[in-house]
């Protein structure tokens, strides 16, 4: 396995993908983790916490919609994983740039 930091940092920050796409921020670092992961080392363990991050946003995402009809709640929820899921994945491109493991808050460890 090599030390490529470059494709780790490319995958976090592709999660910016969904800013113009809507869907490509899940299916670029889900491709990128499952074709590099024997290949670049840690790549396992940043791609599952990448993908567990973009699940959890998801269902959140999911929780929300309804609870915009009470008092508008979701649109604050909804706010809040906006900033999140814009935030995270440059605070973890940036450890994956010094050799560090990402940490994602609020992430449900789906994929273990």
């Amino acid at each position: 396995m090599k030390d490529d930091r470059s494709v780790l940092v490319i995958t976090h920050l592709s999660q910016l993908l969904d800013i113009i796409t809507g869907f490509g921020g899940f299916l670029v670092p889900l491709i990128m983790w499952l074709t590099q992961r024997e290949k670049v080392s840690n790549m396992d363990a940043h791609g599952k916490s990448i993908m567990n991050f973009q699940i959890s946003m998801f269902i959140y995402a999911l929780i929300c919609v309804p609870l915009i009809l009470l008092f508008g709640l979701g649109l604050l929820g909804l706010a809040v994983i906006a900033v999140l899921c814009f935030i995270y994945p440059i605070i973890n491109a940036i450890k994956a740039n010094k050799g560090e493991l990402p940490s994602y808050p609020l992430s449900i460890q789906i994929i273990k």
